[in-house]
């Protein structure tokens, strides 16, 4: 049995070394925002050479994001153009297909000859496509020289875990649909509605019996769950979703289905997904030789309400769609939020942890210590939908964005648990293993810090520096040079907002075209925003963990259609 370390152990030494591991965090980001007052009281020379450097180095790291968000972009584009069904029936005959395909380029080719010397326009379309063509040839003959096996689709099988703990049939409802709407044969997917036992019992039934009335037949199976929460577990979705996994398990086993041949996709409750998804999940599943040793992401939109919720959580939900968008193009990018695995995978690392808050990403590092380091993620350029935050008032949806949004940072959690993991292993190696933990701590010290380094704390030298300091050149050039170097930065954020346009959702008829205007005036709130709704909840998260005041229950976040 794989032994995963139990964040929750209570073992003397064990439980020493977590607790040390706990408090780092929520040390280096109290230290930072505490150090640089103490600093531009007693150093303040140092402390406006730091904020000058950080500033430069925040211009760099914006251009970088930028650059990779706009490339992202263009893959999403180019994804949704694909014809993945398509792919995926004719990829199991590799020396065919290519045959297909360069008759495909020959016909298109022709048909230029045919195309009007004038009509531009017509001929650009056609060259583009057969650039696509080779291109893809081109992949498909590196799938048929690798001589891996290719799986048939047609013995994939497909589950869709949908947790839910007081969500209504109104919001799972369109999550469903979207899977029956898709293009790949429904006989080959499984919905699982896994609930919880606490929840108003009429409510709950209500909502089930619903839900498999209306979708009665469509699907190969629809199975449902009902967790009751067990000693040594917390109220979260990690255990719900392991409870509903085990089921399954009886579940395939009774009918002698083999784990390889099943894809576990934990989505979200709202998660909306696009038509070609399946089919280009199945692609990608059974072209890739480590297909048991990687996970699947999707690009995670915040779409199915975006028009209907306010500016400020407006800006935080497009912004994590842009920081979304620039992850699927790093080698090391993480699961996040509504994802897919192999069954086989879950079953030997064991599903996820029952006593955590955050069940998205710690599955990914639980396989990647099963697999010591050799273990990926795969980006799929299509996108989830998800409902973003929306209360009854404009308050309290700003107040469960708040929560929301303090509930994903505190991710940290997994890196005491992480570092156990890995770092007395021997087959990851050592930088590896550097790279691992030095990653989740320099983004979360960023997440919870940068907005006040660049907001505020950047004109502390000048306050507290005294009367010798506020007389030198750099006392006076530093309000100028901060300024200037921020002004530079928001050319990323200016491409950002003119990118988000075109993620836009269609504008629903209620909405005048003036609401377009909102959108765009939203961002100059984008400061604040990173201030209260970003850096706020990240430091309440670490500090909580860093003074054991830990989550007892995963705090859901309240849905409603307006």
């Amino acid at each position: 049995m794989f032994d995963f370390p139990d964040p929750k152990t209570t073992d003397p030494q064990k439980h020493r070394v977590q607790r040390i591991l706990e408090i780092i965090p929520g040390f280096l980001t109290w230290a930072t925002l505490i150090g640089m007052f103490v600093l531009s009281i007693i150093r303040p020379v140092w402390m406006a050479v730091f904020i000058i450097m950080f500033d430069i180095y925040w211009i760099f790291r914006t251009i970088f994001i930028t650059y990779y968000s706009v490339i992202a972009y263009k893959r999403l584009a180019e994804g949704k153009r694909t014809d993945w069904w398509e792919r995926c029936q004719n990829i199991v005959n590799p020396q065919e297909y290519l045959k297909n395909i360069s008759e495909k380029i020959k016909l298109f080719k022709e048909s230029l000859h045919e195309v009007s010397f004038f009509s531009f326009s017509e001929k650009w379309k056609i060259k583009k496509e057969i650039k696509r063509l080779k291109k893809y040839r081109k992949e498909v003959e590196r799938i048929k020289n690798a001589d891996n096996e290719i799986m048939d689709w047609r013995k994939i099988i497909h589950v869709v875990l949908l947790p839910t703990a007081n969500e209504g049939a109104e919001i799972i409802e369109p999550a469903i649909q979207s899977v029956a709407d898709g293009n790949f044969p429904n006989q080959q997917i499984i919905i699982l509605l896994a609930t919880e036992e606490r929840e108003n019992e009429e409510d709950r039934l209500k909502k089930v019996n619903y839900l498999k009335k209306k979708f009665d037949g469509v699907f190969r199976d629809f199975l449902v769950t009902t967790h009751e929460v067990a000693a040594g577990e917390l109220k979260c979705k990690a255990s719900n979703a392991t409870y509903a996994a085990k089921k399954l398990k009886i579940y395939l086993d009774e009918r002698g289905i083999d784990y390889t041949r099943v894809v576990f996709s934990n989505f979200d409750c709202d998660s909306v997904s696009h038509p070609e998804y399946f089919a280009a999940l199945t692609y990608a599943y059974i072209t890739s030789p480590d297909r048991l040793q990687m996970a699947y992401q999707p690009l995670p939109m915040y779409n199915n309400n975006l028009w209907d919720t306010n500016a400020c959580v407006r800006v935080i939900v497009i912004s994590s769609s842009f920081w979304h968008m620039f992850q699927s193009t790093r080698t090391q990018m993480v699961t996040f939020a509504s994802h897919s695995e192999a069954f086989d995978t879950l079953v030997k690392v064991d599903f996820w942890p029952v006593n955590i808050i955050n069940e998205d990403s710690i599955i990914y590092w639980k396989c990647f210590s099963y697999f010591h380091g050799k273990y990926t993620v795969k980006p799929i350029y299509l996108p989830v939908s998800l409902d973003a935050v929306l209360a009854e008032t404009y308050w309290k949806t700003i107040k469960n964005q708040y929560k929301q949004k303090r509930r994903w940072a505190y991710g940290i959690e997994h890196f005491p648990t992480l570092m156990r993991a890995i770092w007395p292993d021997k087959k990851i190696k050592f930088l590896r293993k550097i790279y691992a933990g030095f990653e989740m701590l320099e983004g979360n010290w960023s997440w919870a810090t940068s907005a006040f380094i660049l907001a505020i704390l950047g004109w502390l030298p000048v306050i507290f520096g005294g009367s010798e300091f506020n007389q030198s050149v750099l006392a006076h050039n530093l309000p100028f040079v901060t300024r200037y170097l921020m002004i530079f930065a928001t050319s990323g954020l200016v491409i950002s907002m003119f990118l988000s346009f075109f993620l836009l959702p269609p504008r629903p008829a209620k909405y005048s075209k003036k609401r377009y205007i909102y959108m765009f005036l939203q961002w100059f709130l984008a400061p604040f925003i990173a201030t209260v709704l970003g850096s706020f909840p990240a430091v309440d998260s670490q500090t909580r963990i860093m003074i054991k005041k830990y989550f007892g229950e995963f705090w859901v976040t309240e849905k409603i259609k307006k």
